[in-house]
């Protein structure tokens, strides 16, 4: 594997060259993967805030992540499939996965998928969506993964938005031993949404019965058996084409396609793999996410590949069979780098700390946690139990890789508890005040913002509208064309940055980012609803959980209204939206205006001061908000 020569010998000189001298400094690290064909240009900036990177370079997502290994390390292993529900574990080489990624291309080109085609992944963690995913890409097929067991109304929506040609999916998931269907869900999806795929192909892993649509739905089974011997030519595709649709959670209600490029793509995965987290080629990473969001995309399936290395997709619980399944698995398959989130550290350390100390832990060098902000008694808690470094990052769907990091590959860097770290290379990060856009220094609270170009990897649109992505994300700042994180935070005088928090309306559930105006929408669904307001509030597992205040039309009939209320929000947005409570009241606190003030709920939840509430036309609801919650709580 090529290696790019690093511009400089510590963080500061590298990332201010990445900075200064953006052609350079990615022109250098282009190298790092394969282009059948040279990039006309490194940069195209010439239309702000579009960004287009290494225009004119041909390329491919499989090719890199897959092919240009074979003759290296082809009888490496590549895929680690365990499941802890089914009771199932295989692995796979480079070369084995290279046979099941064209089988699975083969599949959808004779189903008439092909170059810059949707498809649709709403799959479990198996091995077959692996092969999915880097079957699109072989072909130059943009896919959509949407996290499996999403409800209907959801999936239907992201179905009309992305338009696929096909959609790949299981029959069914399996939670904590308990099937849980997916076919269902997906079929009244298609006949809710306007547009219809043409093909459904089904992996049926024995869980649940199905019902199979005739000229529609294919079996997975005897699809590849007719293409067992399939060889698919690798589709060269511009840098700048898009590589996959990855649906995130919005104010507005209606989710945002975050569109990602190829060849960008393809180069920042790789030099975080070694500027971030530090990864060889012929070692293993094991990240714990979900393919379904963002961390699943760029450090389960592309970023370890990408860089030789092996990598595990688990399905199933950090605690089954018991609390030491993940150690054991990195004994097993000698791991080498982990990426976890601060929720699952907090559920084990619920558990028998004996389980931390069984397995053999000596390949694993680093711990990388992220996805919400990681406290300091997290973070002491697991560095003493395993006795590994621990390692904060902060980034978002919308980044694709780190926007804050420990730069360990670069140099030795200082580590602070609470701070996510320091600026990553190409990213130009500025600290704002939201009402003026004026810079601000050392301990002082502004929105996190980026100055275009954003580096690769990162977005280059939201799909089919160019004109939202615009407005959403760099038109929030007066008076500057800057990208808006929607994140406050501060920065010390080294330099490094704390996250504190969301500016919008969009809240962070153990990693899952849900829209609060989603969540209401979904619940002023239920008929016997009159008026509803969800706030996020800070909770010590999850890191923030939603929390409903709903006043009823009729209140004599609210005995059995929460749950009845959770079950809709189930049904349409998925459980991993529901509400941690709904607090059935009265009246919601609002301004003279007829403003909802969601600052006071969110204080009264987290039994807080509301502060400053004088512009409230009747200030005794709060009272009467608070006398609910105790009287729940005891």
């Amino acid at each position: 594997m090529v290696q790019a020569a690093k511009q400089n010998a510590s963080y500061k000189t590298m990332h201010e060259a990445s900075i200064a001298d953006p052609i350079e400094f990615w022109s250098e690290q282009a190298k790092l993967i394969h282009w059948e064909k040279p990039f006309n240009q490194v940069l195209d900036y010439s239309n702000p805030p579009f960004s287009k990177w290494f225009e004119g370079g041909l390329t491919n997502l499989c090719y890199n992540a897959v092919d240009r290994h074979l003759a290296e390390r082809g009888e490496q292993i590549a895929l680690v499939a365990v499941s802890t529900e089914t009771n199932q574990e295989k692995t796979y080489t480079f070369q084995e996965l290279h046979t099941e990624v064209n089988r699975m291309a083969a599949i959808l080109k004779t189903n008439g998928v092909n170059k810059g085609d949707r498809v649709l992944i709403y799959m479990p963690m198996i091995a077959e969506a692996c092969f999915a995913m880097l079957a699109c890409a072989r072909i130059g097929a943009i896919h959509s993964v949407v996290f499996g067991g999403f409800a209907s109304h959801s999936l239907a929506a992201r179905i009309d938005d992305a338009q696929p040609k096909m959609i790949i999916s299981a029959e069914a998931g399996i939670r904590m031993g308990k099937g849980v269907p997916y076919k269902p869900l997906l079929d009244e999806a298609i006949a809710l949404a306007e547009f219809k795929p043409t093909k459904v192909l089904i992996v049926n892993r024995g869980l649940t019965p199905y019902t199979s649509v005739a000229e529609r739905d294919l079996d997975y089974a005897a699809e590849r058996e007719k293409n067992i011997a399939a060889q698919v030519a690798v589709e060269w595709v511009d840098a700048t084409h898009p590589s996959y649709i990855l649906y995130t959670s919005g104010t507005t209600g209606k989710p945002k396609g975050v569109q990602r490029d190829t060849g960008g793509y393809a180069v920042a995965l790789t030099a975080s793999m070694q500027h971030i987290f530090c990864g060889k080629p012929g070692e293993t990473m094991f990240t714990t996410s979900d393919i379904g969001w963002v961390v699943g995309h760029s450090y389960i399936i592309y970023a370890p590949l990408l860089n030789g290395m092996a990598t595990i997709m688990y399905e199933g619980t950090p605690l089954r069979p018991d609390a030491g399944i993940w150690w054991s698995l990195v004994e097993k398959y000698k791991v080498s780098v982990m990426f976890s989130a601060p929720t699952a550290v907090r559920v084990l350390k619920k558990q028998d700390p004996s389980f931390l100390t069984k397995y053999d832990l000596s390949s694993l060098r680093y711990l990388f946690l992220a996805g919400e902000p990681l406290d300091e008694p997290t973070a002491n808690w697991i560095h003493e139990a395993i006795n590994k470094p621990v390692v904060d990052n902060y980034w978002q769907t919308e980044t694709g890789w780190p926007i804050l990091a420990i730069q360990s590959g670069i140099e030795t860097m200082p580590h602070k508890f609470g701070s996510p770290g320091l600026p990553s290379f190409g990213y130009n990060i500025k600290l704002l005040d939201d009402a003026t856009g004026a810079e601000l220094g050392a301990d002082a609270k502004g929105v996190i913002a980026i100055e275009g170009p954003l580096p690769p990897g990162c977005m280059q649109t939201i799909w089919g509208d160019d004109a939202r992505y615009v407005k959403t994300y760099w038109e929030s700042i007066p008076g500057k064309l800057i990208y808006s994180t929607f994140d406050w935070g501060i920065k010390d005088s080294d330099g490094y940055f704390f996250i504190l928090g969301r500016t919008d309306d969009v809240i962070n559930v153990a990693g899952h980012r849900l829209g609060t105006r989603e969540i209401e929408e979904s619940l002023s669904s239920h008929p016997n609803l009159a008026e509803v307001a969800v706030v996020g509030i800070a909770d010590q597992l999850k890191g923030q959980v939603a929390i409903g205040f709903a006043i009823p039309k009729d209140a004599t009939q609210t005995t059995t209204l929460e749950a009845e209320l959770m079950k809709t929000v189930d049904s349409q947005l998925g459980a991993v939206a529901r509400p941690a409570r709904v607090y059935i009241v009265n009246a919601l606190p609002k301004t003279r205006s007829g403003k909802i003030v969601r600052r006071a709920l969110q204080a009264v939840a987290e039994g807080r001061d509301p502060g400053d509430i004088s512009t409230m036309e009747d200030q005794a609801v709060l009272m009467h908000i608070k006398e609910v919650i105790e009287q729940k709580r005891s």
